[in-house]
């Protein structure tokens, strides 16, 4: 139909403006608001903060403390958790802010472009976790410093011995004499960090694919029960998908704590305590 405004769902952000060779999508527009609404937060909170807690610092404070207690669950160590928290805290309130934006109902708050098929209705606001542009640099940034952790944590040594095992190799020609197995055992030893390795990519798409899948498919989700009765029928859609904003963001943090608990982890030390342990329990069996 002629004059008829055409607004589909895409995969991709659309543009709303460009500065030269720059374009800036919807999806970015609603990070870069998202961003000041975290720095306005935390000047405000930084700004009311005094010896006897009271309104929003005691607020946040009540938060802070539960998501500390909640972290030292999954590091076992209050020291890491204190390293790794005010990282792990400001993805989720990112991506989090970022999932309950995208799905405000924000009524006609767009642009009408025309296009080769008709006008199009183009939104100004889109979550910028429903794009892979902004999910994947996220997931690039969270892999990259739980590894940046563990170089400050256990030596850049160690870091790269878990992905290439220099020290497997030679230990081939260190300890064949003792221990003839180790034939066999260095080179799995070895193969075993070149998956590490692997893995690494592995988690950058796990964790994009999945914050990206979940939250573009609710924004599809509540267009298309709009499009059959507005405002009625997306109402319990729009709850349910505050909660899967908030979940998302927390396995989102979670997964990029844990990863950061494992690159702080210094697996020789490990291995090394357990190998002396393993020795005393036989020269003990071997007294008795």
């Amino acid at each position: 139909m002629e004059g008829e405004i055409i607004h589909e769902s895409t995969l991709y952000a659309e543009p709303i403006a460009h500065f030269g060779s720059f374009t800036v999508t919807n999806a970015l527009f609603t990070s870069t608001i998202v961003v000041f609404i975290i720095v306005i937060i935390a000047i405000v909170v930084k700004l009311s903060i005094k010896k006897i807690p009271r309104g929003i610092q005691n607020l946040f404070e009540i938060i802070i403390e539960g998501a500390e207690d909640l972290c030292d669950q999954v590091t076992g160590d209050r020291k890491i958790t204190n390293k790794a928290f005010p990282i792990v805290f400001a993805i989720f309130m990112f991506v989090i802010l970022n999932n309950w934006i995208g799905i405000l109902p924000l009524g006609g708050l767009g642009l009408v472009e025309l296009t080769e098929h008709g006008r199009a209705w183009i939104p100004i606001i889109r979550s910028g976790t429903a794009d892979i542009n902004g999910t994947l640099p996220l997931a690039i940034m969270s892999v990259i410093g739980a590894n940046i952790f563990g170089i400050i944590s256990i030596g850049i040594w160690k870091t790269i011995n878990k992905y290439i095992n220099l020290n497997a190799l030679g230990s081939i020609f260190t300890k064949v004499r003792k221990d003839p197995s180790i034939l066999m055992t260095a080179p799995i030893m070895f193969a075993v960090g070149v998956l590490e390795l692997v893995g690494e990519f592995a988690k950058v798409a796990s964790l994009s694919f999945r914050l990206f899948g979940n939250v573009f498919a609710g924004e599809v989700l509540l267009a298309s029960m709009g499009a059959i009765l507005v405002y009625v029928l997306p109402t319990p859609f729009l709850l349910l998908e505050v909660l899967v904003g908030v979940i998302q963001a927390f396995i989102f943090a979670i997964l990029t704590l844990v990863y950061y608990t494992i690159s702080s982890m210094d697996h020789d030390e490990d291995h090394d305590a357990k190998h002396e342990h393993g020795d005393e329990e036989v020269k003990l069996s071997g007294a008795h």
